[in-house]
């Protein structure tokens, strides 16, 4: 079930992560972020994410652009996903 819908379409995903971020109704420890990591898909904590610069997302001190987000998990649900 995608829970971050605006009427008929997905949020975008810089707001749903400004959403987590800033919400104090939510709790970034339960959520995962899916990103394509060159070849690879790769599994991180929201909670890692230090921060967002424009469209790129700062993990460890790299800039990882937001285009290369793939899905959201809360709880293990899929709530978002790029087509």
């Amino acid at each position: 079930m995608f829970l971050w819908c605006e009427v008929g379409k997905m949020l975008p995903i810089k707001e749903l992560i400004n959403k987590v971020r800033f919400d104090p109704s939510e709790d970034p420890d339960e959520y995962v972020l899916v990103f394509r990591d060159f070849d690879n898909e790769r599994e991180i904590r929201f909670s890692d994410v230090e921060g967002l610069e424009g469209n790129f997302m700062i993990i460890d001190g790299s800039s990882i652009p937001l285009h290369r987000i793939k899905r959201v998990l809360k709880k293990g649900e899929v709530i978002w996903e790029r087509s």
